[in-house]
């Protein structure tokens, strides 16, 4: 596998432990909206939900650990997922502060800081990685018949607790250069302000075609490199009291995706419709409705992004300029919600009574401007170039979505048009992709994916594909996987 190929891989798994942030923005969203001035002071119920949803946030690093490992296991074992907890508890203990000074022979005092926060999502990747891999590796593994009982999947955790001994001693004198480099990373980019976070959010957009924004994503919204914003907006006024968010600072990097999700992507999809050809305008507009209610309502906005994306690259780049200005904005006008999920509307109700949030009924009013700049920008573009965007082809039909809503069937005829199960090495998803290892690419008819109701097909490498199917790809995965 190449490295693309590989990130792609640790970039699909980082959507395990991710998955489960909606559950605590949820938990926390209906605490504070429950007991918003005392924060759970004032209401048992709303500490109540507000505390079980710090428990998932407190424990990301943890998570990350047992998610990675489990999203890149071969066949998605839990013995996986707990090699990488030990893996986690190895290397956490024999590198926290008190231990590096009892094996170093060294003063507490004299412990690099570094070893303060070894408890990080990086860490938790990295155990993850590892963990994965040893279980690929040793999972079929079968000992002397002695040893029968430990033979298998039952070796792995054995096996991971003995590397993690060698993998904590390397990282002993290579983590404070990491955590070093890591953080001067983050500190740059937090003293650009506004900038920097409208810098990064361009990038987020253009790394959206082949999947690596999950891993930009972790540096800012996670505690890689110290920002941590996701985790830290969430925690509200447990995170200002424990001086980890600034009112109007904390958020920053998640805020100004609301305009663009909510209003400006809509936009994008009504300038797309009204540019289509008369006689396809109607089946234009199935699509774009479904897609554009999507961003709106749950910021799930790759299946009208890809409508887009490669038909027309050069309004995609507007799209990512668009965004880095919307987070530049909000972050100047210090105009905060966060999410757990996306940036729909779910999360800014949810967010909207959080304390961190800060006069965040501005985006709404950011958003309707937007709205108004990618249907003049898009329109403009699209008529100026004659983009072929849906609708517009020259010579094929706009793609009509599959009609069943049989879900076993749908899968089926997904299944015919990837080239049959012997043509299938692998077979996994993330919230909107289907994530697809290939023998033969070429005799994959993207026309027919198309038609089935795929926003958009992604080409990795010799052999990878990503079908873009929005929230149905693991619904659709899984039932490929039941048919195999």
């Amino acid at each position: 596998m190449n490295i693309l190929g590989y990130l792609q891989k640790i970039g699909r798994a980082l959507m395990v432990p991710v998955a489960v942030l909606p559950a605590a923005a949820i938990l926390m969203g209906i605490g504070y909206w429950i007991d918003p001035n005392g924060w759970g002071g004032g209401s048992p119920v709303a500490a109540f939900l507000i505390k079980a949803g710090a428990a998932i946030i407190d424990s990301m690093p943890v998570l990350f650990a047992v998610g990675v490992a489990y999203g890149m296991s071969k066949d998605k074992d839990g013995s996986a997922a707990l090699a990488g907890l030990v893996g986690f508890l190895v290397v956490t203990t024999l590198l926290s502060p008190g231990a590096v000074a009892q094996i170093k022979g060294i003063p507490a005092d004299q412990v690099p800081a570094a070893f303060a926060k070894i408890s990080n999502q990086f860490v938790g990747i990295l155990c993850g990685v590892i963990a994965a891999e040893l279980y690929n590796r040793f999972s079929s593994v079968e000992l002397h018949k002695a040893l029968a009982f430990f033979s298998g999947r039952r070796l792995v955790p054995i096996v991971t607790s003995v590397v993690m001994i060698v993998v904590s001693f390397i990282l002993m004198a290579v983590w404070p250069v990491i955590y070093g480099g890591l953080v001067n990373f983050g500190e740059s980019i937090v003293s650009m302000g506004s900038t920097g976070a409208g810098i990064y959010a361009f990038f987020n957009r253009l790394l959206i075609p082949v999947g690596l924004h999950h891993a930009l994503n972790s540096v800012f919204w996670f505690d890689v490199a110290g920002i941590n914003d996701i985790p830290n907006f969430l925690g509200g006024q447990s995170s200002i009291d424990a001086g980890k968010a600034v009112v109007g600072v904390t958020g920053m990097y998640q805020a100004g995706f609301f305009p663009i999700m909510m209003f400006g992507l809509p936009g994008a999809a009504l300038a797309i419709y009204h540019s289509a050809k008369k006689e396809n305008k109607e089946k234009v507009a199935s699509i774009m409705i479904a897609a554009a209610f999507a961003a709106f309502f749950t910021g799930v906005t790759e299946p009208l992004e890809f409508s887009f994306m490669f038909v027309a690259p050069v309004l995609y780049v507007i799209h990512a300029l668009l965004t880095g200005l919307s987070v530049f904005i909000a972050s100047s006008m210090h105009w905060i919600a966060g999410f757990g999920f996306s940036a729909g509307l779910v999360d800014m109700v949810l967010s909207s009574r959080n304390p961190l949030a800060t006069q965040w009924y501005m985006l709404l009013v950011q958003g309707l401007v937007f709205f108004g700049l990618y249907y003049a920008i898009f329109r403009a573009v699209i008529v100026k170039f004659n983009l072929k965007t849906p609708g517009r082809e020259d010579d094929e039909a706009v793609p009509v979505q599959a009609q069943t809503t049989d879900r076993t069937e749908l899968a089926r005829q997904y299944l015919e048009v990837l080239g049959g199960q012997e043509n299938l090495v692998t077979i996994d998803a993330c919230i909107t992709r289907l994530r697809l290892t290939l023998k033969d690419r070429s005799i994959v008819d993207e026309r027919k994916l198309k038609a089935l109701g795929a926003a958009g097909v992604v080409k990795l490498g010799e052999q990878n594909l990503q079908v873009i199917l929005g929230p149905l790809a693991e619904i659709i995965a899984g039932e490929m996987k039941a048919l195999r």
